[in-house]
């Protein structure tokens, strides 16, 4: 008994690329944003105090970045906001997220009394999980 044998075309199984495509694409994206907003903390002038003990963080996700000027102005996400405008921010963020990170970058010229306004809108806003920024020693 003799069995046909099927020639098969001399193609090679092709692999899809528009997948792939789309996932690097997207990782691209994803990249890009992150970039963007983690130089909106470094885009603002401010000179940080310095401190002995001075680590480098390690950066948690959705972390607040609250920047304030040595002129008294309180900077987030590159924009002015006045200090009623960011305890309502901070309540509804808190209220969602408990213990929520926010990091104050005063600079060190700032009036203490600015900085301590800052600390009591994290307060006032049930942010309890606030750290002050500092630069090593060079």
């Amino acid at each position: 008994m003799k069995f046909k044998t099927e020639k098969r075309g001399g193609k090679a199984p092709a692999l899809a690329m528009t997948s792939m495509l789309d996932v690097i694409f997207l990782l691209l994206c994803f990249f890009v944003t992150v970039s963007v907003f983690s130089q909106w903390e470094s885009e603002i002038s401010i000179k940080l105090p310095n401190a002995k003990t001075a680590q480098e963080p390690e950066r948690l996700p959705g972390e607040i970045i609250v920047n304030l000027t040595k002129e008294g102005k309180v900077r987030v996400n590159g924009g002015d906001m006045p200090l009623s405008e960011l305890k309502s921010r901070l309540s509804k963020i808190s209220k969602f997220y408990p213990g929520q990170p926010v990091i104050i970058r005063a600079d060190k010229e700032v009036k203490y009394e600015s900085l301590v306004e800052v600390i009591d809108t994290c307060r006032e806003a049930d942010v309890w999980n606030f750290s002050l920024a500092t630069e090593g020693e060079q």
